[in-house]
């Protein structure tokens, strides 16, 4: 018997988590942390409905938060089995999760210090330590290459086009005793990143599979057609014309790198002036290295990659390591930018720099990407007026502009691109989307193709037939 159950980014974005189990063999895909609205955050810190110490291997499509940022928790519950990942992966993680950390810890100390908290103390999720353990599982493969992480259960990394490192997980469950029988294929999207994107490769197509688990971030919602250089240098310009700063809430792992890059192109076309940039964010400069390392796996030459790590040492870009860097960031007046994570501000210096420039009306606030529900980054998409930041209202009278076109995330039509050539699996499970948008792609897919399509709720086990199984009942 296979069994799939749904632990998390399962009518919402985050907190992904699959477990597979097949003769016995338990592997779980995905270690993500929940983020954005209470009911799902309070979920990172309660009991699992599975114990980790039971689990064999864990299997990483890719290093942001919402996918790996749960696995050093997870490793202080009691699992204590290998963790694989592409070697850009493993990379990042080592960054993102000290960092993870690092916030969560300045956090508690901050809410502790300033008497915020309900909490008597506040306590981070977990910390260094905890992190320094998780590090020592991780077990870095290549794509194209099979891996074997447990049991009868096998599996392959493509490239998603997403973040570097990130990728699709095809799996294979075989059956070792009758291996002339065909195994069952098992298809994992991962976050199926946009063609044509900066940076990036454009996503592989799918493999073949029985059963199809893929993301609906925007399964519902398109992205503008209007190219991300002309979009960002609109908003620029909109901004320069307001007389203040330009603050980026950016990922410090891929839109950081994404949005120096484009900048300094713009900046070469002449198309806006130069500005002083400032990467306000340790991961984010760390990440830049790395970026550079791996240059095979980006959609640049070798020396296009060598010329952005450059970059950051370029006069008009200047790194915010310290916190009393930071500090001194907030006192600059405009013309500028200010890029600083996290991405959808749910934490770190972001917040710091939000109290600071939010009430001023000179100031512009960049979004880019999607912003889960919940979370400060989805308030001000939606027009809020004041933000509660450090428990304080905090009035939003700066503008508030998206820049849409630095989404990471296929959108709606992007995704039925990648998934057209793939023929009808037995079943395809819609997650890593909100309720509707993950609701709005299963039912047109099985409307215009014919597929059996599901939105699984958090929790949802499901039986997958083997082909032998399948062949049974026909029969």
């Amino acid at each position: 018997m296979v069994q799939l159950t749904f632990y998390g980014a399962a009518e919402t974005v985050t907190g992904s988590k699959y477990l597979l189990e097949a003769g016995g063999a338990k592997v779980l895909f995905d270690c993500g942390l929940f983020q954005g609205e209470k009911e799902l955050r309070i979920k990172n810190w309660g009991p699992l409905e599975f114990k980790p110490g039971t689990v064999d291997a864990v299997v990483l499509t890719h290093a942001h938060i919402d996918h790996i940022g749960f696995f050093p928790r997870f490793v202080k519950l009691g699992f204590r089995g290998r963790a694989w990942c592409t070697p850009a992966t493993e990379d990042l993680a080592d960054i993102i999760l000290y960092d993870s950390a690092h916030n969560q810890e300045n956090d508690a100390e901050y809410a502790n210090r300033k008497g915020f908290t309900k909490h008597k103390p506040a306590l981070p999720l977990y910390d260094g330590r905890d992190v320094e353990r998780a590090l020592r599982l991780l077990k870095p493969t290549d794509r194209e290459e099979w891996f074997n992480p447990a049991g009868h259960i096998w599996c392959r990394y493509h490239d998603a086009g997403h973040l570097l490192g990130s990728s699709m997980i095809e799996v294979e469950v075989r059956n070792g005793k009758h291996s002339e029988e065909p195994p069952l294929r098992i298809l994992f999207s991962g976050d199926v990143g946009r063609y044509d994107a900066p940076l990036y490769h454009d996503p592989a197509p799918p493999p073949e599979c029985d059963y199809l688990i893929c993301e609906s971030t925007y399964g519902n919602r398109e992205h503008p057609t209007v190219d991300v250089l002309d979009e960002l240098a609109a908003a620029v310009h909109a901004a320069l014309e307001r007389g203040g700063m330009m603050l980026f809430a950016a990922f410090a792992v891929g839109r950081a790198q994404q949005l120096i890059y484009l900048l300094q192109v713009l900046t070469a076309r002449k198309e806006i002036p130069e500005l002083p940039i400032y990467l306000d964010s340790p991961m984010a400069i760390d990440a830049s290295r790395i970026y550079a390392a791996h240059a095979a796996e980006q959609d640049l030459s070798e020396a296009k990659i060598a010329a952005l790590s450059a970059k950051l040492a370029a006069r008009q870009v200047h790194l915010a390591r310290t916190v009393e860097d930071s500090k001194r960031v907030n006192d600059l007046e405009g013309p500028g930018v200010i890029i600083s994570s996290s991405g959808m501000m749910t934490g770190g210096r972001i917040l710091h720099h939000l109290r600071h420039r939010l009430p001023d009306a000179r100031n512009t606030i960049m979004l880019g990407g999607f912003m889960a529900a919940g979370t400060r980054g989805r308030l001000l998409q939606s027009g809020a007026k004041s933000l509660r930041i450090h428990n304080y209202n905090v009035p939003v009278r700066a503008a508030v502009v998206e820049v849409s076109g630095l989404s990471g995330h296929a959108g709606h039509s992007e995704l039925l691109r990648w998934l057209s050539p793939l023929p009808a699996p037995r079943r395809a499970f819609l997650t890593h989307g909100e309720k509707e948008a993950a609701t709005a792609l299963a039912e047109e897919l099985h409307a215009t193709r014919g597929w059996n399509t599901v939105v699984p709720r958090l929790g949802q086990t499901f039986e997958l037939e083997t082909p032998h199984e399948s062949a049974a009942k026909s029969a």
